[in-house]
């Protein structure tokens, strides 16, 4: 049993918690994740990128967006309230050492996992730039911790309701151009990572992404990770979630995304309107 110590909602169906589990935040590294099952009969496994961690307090910080009945039922907890199990490190970690310039992209949600990944490269003697996007203002998350590691952090939002308006790929090919950077790493939608990995290709700077598949049992038993990384089948929860973004084949990721969608959007409303039923607001 894992203790919620803090729980905090970021937008409309954002979250953050953390959580206490000493073992986990005294091992884990950037780009490494947890498996977590809420318990009492409801035991479906849900991945989550691990966002910051204290080893000091003992606690990891996860970051999940409410999509479906699990991440619902999850954004219903609160502090004192406890998560039956917890699983991790898994995963294996960023591959973080001294490149030279990095440029570290998240978009939406991927903020969070970019997060631990931009301190780990400034941490190894890397000067980082920061692009952070999203659709709009109120969805952008983690502003201050971005810009404790890249105080020129780059804000991109669809609208333009906050800093430039457009996709992360602008201000993106503009360093690539005019900085130069080593390394890039990417993470938010797949569709994001995509068009940052073709952008970073024409320039021949080695891509990082972290790749956000259906995943089941998190030991690489289920296969339903497995996605098509240079012409070969891989495993996300064993083999990643980090890997070459030049080498992914990102129309076979995005088809398979796309199976359970419907159902994804189903099951989103149904959720919404079970919460308005338990709030007697329908």
């Amino acid at each position: 049993m894992n203790l919620i110590l803090m729980k905090r909602q970021l937008s409309a169906e954002v979250f953050e918690m953390e959580v206490s589990a000493p073992l986990i935040a005294r091992e884990r590294r950037a780009g490494q994740f947890v498996v977590l099952q809420l318990g009492d009969d409801f035991n479906e496994r849900i991945p989550l990128t691990i966002a910051d961690a204290d080893p000091l307090k003992g606690s990891i910080t996860l970051i999940f967006q409410a999509v479906g009945e699990s991440t619902h039922r999850l954004a219903r907890l609160s502090e004192g309230d406890y998560i039956a199990n917890l699983l991790g490190p898994l995963g294996r970690p960023t591959d973080v050492h001294r490149y030279g310039r990095v440029v570290v992209v998240g978009g939406g949600i991927g903020v969070a996992p970019a997060f631990p990944i931009a301190q780990a490269m400034k941490a190894a003697g890397n000067e980082v730039r920061v692009i952070m996007g999203a659709r709009n203002s109120s969805l952008l998350i983690f502003r201050d911790r971005m810009r404790s590691v890249d105080p020129d952090t780059i804000i991109v939002t669809d609208d333009g309701s906050e800093g430039i308006k457009g996709l992360v790929t602008a201000p993106l090919d503009e360093l690539c151009r005019d900085w130069k950077p080593d390394c890039v790493v990417a993470i938010g939608p797949a569709v994001m990572m995509k068009f940052c990995a073709q952008t970073t290709q024409k320039y021949g700077i080695h891509t990082l992404v972290s790749l956000n598949t259906i995943m089941i049992d998190g030991t690489g038993m289920c296969g339903g990770c497995r996605v098509v990384v240079g012409g070969k089948m891989k495993f996300v929860c064993v083999e990643g979630p980090e890997f070459d973004g030049h080498q992914v084949d990102w129309d076979n990721l995005l088809q398979r995304q796309a199976t359970f969608r419907d159902f994804e959007r189903e099951h989103h409303h149904k959720c919404h309107i079970d919460l308005q039923i338990e709030e007697g607001r329908a």
